[in-house]
């Protein structure tokens, strides 16, 4: 079955202006995620990694890519199709509570 990765966006702000029933059914459709055998994470502090012409690694604190929102999580999914994969992360906490879920099909890199 194919997977997606969706990263998930979001801030305190939104999530708390969402009704509470809303809120607690958004964090029970995760458990239903998981339990039909999503990955589920929650964002910590990012590093970004270089290591130009392999002459050095270097590492610098904070996100490389910036959004309105702060990423909140990711998850791997496995789904029929990008438009079921659209389904079911539509129901998830950040979809939910004012926040936008990125839905990336997985495709495995060839080596």
């Amino acid at each position: 079955m194919p997977k997606f990765v969706t990263i998930g966006y979001g801030d305190r702000e939104g999530y708390d202006r969402t009704p509470e029933p809303l809120r607690t059914e958004a964090h029970a459709h995760d458990d239903r995620l998981r339990a039909a055998g999503a990955e589920m994470g929650i964002a910590g502090a990012p590093v970004q990694v270089r290591n130009h012409e392999n002459a050095g690694v270097t590492v610098e604190d904070g996100p490389f890519q910036k959004s309105a929102l702060p990423v909140a999580g990711f998850a791997i999914i496995e789904a029929e199709s990008l438009e079921k994969a659209v389904e079911l992360v539509s129901k998830t906490p950040c979809a939910v509570g004012y926040g936008v879920v990125e839905v990336w099909p997985w495709q495995s890199a060839q080596g």
